[in-house]
């Protein structure tokens, strides 16, 4: 008698392709990724053979590594494919694989704090966030999990607690914690895949963002703030070059600027955040102040940053409001080609999105509509479609950066990328 002990195996394989293929064809066309469809998948077979599986199979595999982890990030925060139970399938799909490549590790590492953002309550404390919970809710995609600690994972709280002494973004971007922390994962090589590390790692990534939400919410509304008495002092522009913008920004266009970033920070974490955009920014509004640092290479004998001062004439009343000159629009860009010292970043989850364009030499802030790059994506029949443009919006996206990192890196020079995860608050 034939054995059949094979076919549970190969209806799961077939299953969970079946679950996953919609994301990954999606993720194809989003990313213009030349791709021919796996026939028996458009088809959806019930009940197919083994040679059907193994397609199936490999057609996921060179998706997987043709897949970038910054593409990951950015599509899992912004379509309503990456639901609780699409995330679940692509967080089994990856610690199942046997592959243990930087790229799946920090795949899986998104994956998990993006997991537990959608499945936890969003009312969490942070110190109701410990081990148990975590694998609490990690259950679904894990099993069960001994939750005896190694020595070596206890660096993470330490990092934890130096991020929790932090005051600004600027402190938690330069003060080496958050390489601290990317270190702890690329040392624990072969270790960070053991049940109790990816517990680790999951509440340890779920903490550090939401502590980088956290400061980023802090310095616009300490921008605002300062944005406000510049005005009540009669300043209508001011010294911004070090944060991108010219050497006479007026105050109404930064205002517009920041209520946009504040419209965006409330989606979920997104891709490609200028953080140090809005470091400087806080930096050049303080100095106009009186109360911060000159800009770096500034003479010391060198008047103050330039502020236009209209003597005698008092800030228009709140409720009046300023008048607001229209924002500069500026031409549509691809958003695969991005400018190398351009900020990057996209809003997620389909929020109003908004950003400011600063590719090329040009200081001045500008607000763009980007279009989508034009390329090629197979369509179920195998014929070869044009990417359409997207729709110009009445708030714009930064364009999103195509170069790959780890998440909240910001180079020590002008050229920046940061990759983003999930909402600090889980489903708040």
């Amino acid at each position: 008698m034939t054995s059949t002990s094979p076919a549970p195996d190969l209806a799961a394989q077939w299953q969970s392709a079946r679950r996953l293929y919609p994301i990954y064809f999606e993720i194809a066309r989003e990313f213009v990724i030349d791709v021919q469809p796996c026939a028996d998948l458009e088809a959806g077979a019930d009940t197919p053979g083994r040679e059907s599986v193994e397609q199936a199979t490999q057609w996921l595999e060179e998706l997987d590594q043709r897949v970038q982890v910054h593409q990951l990030r950015q599509f899992l925060q912004s379509s309503p494919l990456a639901d609780q139970e699409g995330l679940l399938e692509l967080l089994r799909h990856f610690l199942a694989s046997p592959t243990r490549t930087d790229a799946t590790r920090d795949k899986i590492d998104f994956l998990l704090v993006q997991y537990f953002s959608t499945a936890a309550p969003g009312e969490l404390d942070d110190n109701d966030v410990d081990l148990a919970l975590v694998a609490q809710y990690l259950h679904p995609a894990m099993g069960e999990v001994d939750l005896k600690t190694p020595l070596w994972l206890n660096a993470l709280d330490r990092v934890l607690e130096g991020a929790r002494k932090c005051k600004s973004l600027d402190q938690l971007l330069h003060g080496g914690i958050l390489e601290q922390g990317r270190k702890a994962k690329t040392q624990a090589g072969d270790l960070f895949y053991l049940p109790i590390a990816l517990v680790a790692f999951t509440r340890f990534g779920y903490l550090m963002r939401r502590t980088f939400f956290r400061l980023m919410h802090n310095d616009l509304n300490a921008i605002l703030d300062g944005l406000n008495d510049l005005e009540t002092k009669g300043i209508e522009a001011i010294d911004c070059r070090r944060a991108q913008f010219s050497a006479q920004e007026p105050v109404a266009r930064l205002r517009i600027i920041c209520q946009s970033w504040k419209v965006m920070f409330q989606a979920e974490y997104s891709s490609g955040t200028p953080l140090r955009m809005l470091v400087d920014l806080r930096a050049s509004v303080d100095y106009a102040l009186g109360r911060g640092k000159a800009p770096e290479g500034e003479k010391k004998d060198a008047a103050p940053a330039p502020a236009k001062i209209v003597i005698g004439k008092p800030a228009p009343p709140r409720s009046a409001g300023p008048a607001v000159p229209a924002p500069t629009p500026a031409k549509p860009a691809p958003t695969a080609a991005v400018a190398p010292k351009a900020a990057a970043a996209k809003a997620a989850g389909g929020a109003p999105t908004s950003a400011v364009s600063n590719a090329g030499v040009k200081p001045a802030a500008k607000i763009a509509a980007p279009v989508k790059p034009a390329g090629t994506v197979k369509s179920a029949a195998g014929a070869v479609k044009p990417a359409a443009a997207s729709a110009a919006k009445p708030q714009a996206q930064f364009s999103v950066s195509s170069d790959d990192g780890p998440e909240f890196e910001v180079s020590a020079d002008q050229d920046w990328d940061t990759e983003s995860g999930s909402k600090p608050t889980g489903k708040k």
